[in-house]
């Protein structure tokens, strides 16, 4: 298993972002109601600026090379959670298959609710971005996004979509959902951006 909890490091803070308090509950959040996603009909699009666009079934998506990695988990709202084990396949891992062009430079992830969020391209080619199925060794319970979401242990949570179906590869910004109603774009814990 990769340990990826001491990343606050590379961000000049300490393992519990400013502003933030540790709980081992998991509370769930969510825009909304939790969508019913069948896993068996469950698919990924890969699209945008890419030389492969490609749509993956969940076996074809299982079948691509993943790893467990225990993280911590930041709530915009200020909580966080330490020591959560993920398994799943790394953002890096999708990338590569569709061959990214060299001018893309965003991505718009999509949900099943109809959320969206963004990150910068280069916030998402790091091995701790993950599109994770299990949690503690658990299936992925559907409140908490499965069959499928997306984890990014150096950004608030929100940057993580629950219940992901899509990833666009953008040549300019676009903003998502929280972020088009005022949430930092950026979304860095240890710098408490929380809004813009």
């Amino acid at each position: 298993m990769k340990d990826v909890t001491d990343l606050h490091r590379e961000f000049d803070g300490e393992r519990l972002p400013p502003g933030q308090r540790e709980t081992t509950a998991f509370p769930v959040l969510s825009k909304g109601e939790t969508p019913a996603v069948n896993r068996d009909e469950w698919e990924l699009s890969l699209t945008g600026a890419v030389a492969s666009p490609r749509t993956l079934t969940w076996e074809e998506f299982r079948a691509l090379p993943s790893e467990t990695q225990r993280q911590d988990f930041h709530c915009v709202t200020g909580w966080s959670r330490f020591d959560c084990t993920f398994t799943g396949v790394t953002f890096p891992t999708l990338a590569s298959l569709v061959g990214v062009d060299d001018d893309a430079v965003h991505v718009l992830f999509s949900a099943s609710d109809g959320y969206t969020t963004d990150l910068p391209l280069e916030d998402c080619l790091r091995e701790e971005v993950m599109l994770a199925w299990e949690l503690d060794g658990e299936t992925l319970p559907a409140d908490h996004g499965g069959p499928v979401r997306v984890v990014t242990p150096h950004r608030y949570a929100y940057k993580g979509a629950k219940w992901v179906d899509g990833i666009e590869f953008l040549t300019e910004p676009a903003l998502g959902f929280w972020e088009r109603r005022g949430y930092s774009e950026t979304a860095n814990p240890w710098n408490e951006e929380r809004y813009s």
